[in-house]
């Protein structure tokens, strides 16, 4: 099973890459977790938010693999505790499919492709910069895998 972080932008600060590096080697081998970055759409005079967000869903859907699970990530999605997000996250290992977190681009995701997500999940609800949320994501991966395989890293 991979777990997807598929996130508009390319061009992220070293520190980004750095931590998500450091939390994608220690999750285990049966639950991979991958970065799949996708170019931003150019924003110019005449693009909208709208027809940008929509050019990007359109790359977004096609690096996306079939049947996948997929969760948007949205400042209005549901807001989980890390406890319950391992015990959702727990759920969709056993079905088996692939996962695919999805992080749009500064105008956000398309409205249609937000639509089609098995869920919406909040981070947090204040504003955060795409570089964090990459890593803060990537942490709470690694946060639920140790969660549900009882290892000490979580101590709430």
């Amino acid at each position: 099973m991979r777990v997807l972080v598929v996130a508009v932008g390319t061009r992220m600060p070293q520190w980004v890459a750095e931590g998500f590096e450091d939390y994608r080697v220690r999750m285990p081998r049966e639950t991979r977790m991958e970065l799949v970055e996708i170019k931003a759409e150019k924003r110019s005079s005449g693009m909208t938010a709208e027809r940008a967000a929509d050019a990007e869903a359109q790359r977004i859907r096609a690096a996306l693999p079939k049947a996948c699970l997929m969760v948007a990530l949205d400042e209005r999605g549901r807001n989980l505790s890390s406890e319950q997000f391992a015990a959702q996250f727990s759920q969709w290992r056993r079905e088996g499919r692939d996962i695919a977190f999805v992080i749009g681009g500064a105008d956000g995701l398309a409205t249609d492709l937000k639509a089609q997500a098995a869920m919406l999940l909040s981070l947090s609800k204040m504003t955060l910069p795409h570089g964090l949320a990459r890593v803060a994501l990537a942490e709470q991966l690694y946060r639920a895998h140790t969660i549900v395989s009882g290892h000490p890293y979580h101590r709430a």
